[in-house]
């Protein structure tokens, strides 16, 4: 979806990576949790931080921070998990991203929203669906269905089959 596809005044989730705001469409959101124990799944990349149990649901958590290239997100008071839904060649797959801290509900005018800047043709900016201007501040909207390749996204799906739980690890070894 490019900028011209947004037609209408949107609400975005923003959220802090780093020194830097980012924003979700807020109809992407499920819901915002208090960073919890990560059940880690063995030979995962290393932004796939492991799988939570949501309400008996197994649910991949992914460190946005360290698919962006930047340090892995340390465990403060602020940390939280986005709980976002991704399409998944046609299916809706649930998955948890990691932030620093969520700031609030926005609305944003189209025309508070620039096109992602093109850098040359090595990097990949396709995942930013704009540049949202908000008191005299940039925020990157990421198009969440394209943070992630196909690839991460179906071994993301694969880590559901995993154990969120060490009780529940026990019971599979057993």
């Amino acid at each position: 979806m490019a900028v011209t596809d947004i037609a209408e005044t949107t609400q975005y989730l923003t959220f802090k990576l780093e020194d830097e705001q980012f924003a979700l469409d807020i109809s992407k959101v499920r819901e915002v949790l208090e960073f919890t124990t990560v059940t880690k799944v063995p030979r995962t990349p290393e932004f796939m931080r492991g799988v939570i149990n949501l309400r008996g649901s197994v649910v991949p958590v992914l460190d946005l921070r360290l698919k962006f290239g930047m340090t892995m997100t340390e465990k403060t008071v602020n940390t939280c998990v986005i709980i976002v839904e991704v399409a998944l060649e046609g299916e809706s797959t649930v998955l948890g991203t990691i932030a620093d801290s969520v700031q609030e509900v926005i609305e944003l005018d189209p025309e508070h929203i620039e096109p992602a800047p093109k850098i040359g043709t090595k990097l990949r900016t396709e995942f930013i669906k704009g540049m949202g201007k908000r008191d005299g501040e940039f925020i990157i909207i990421l198009d969440i269905d394209k943070v992630f390749s196909t690839e991460e996204l179906t071994l993301a799906k694969d880590m559901e089959s995993f154990p969120a739980k060490e009780e529940e690890r026990e019971e599979v070894a057993a």
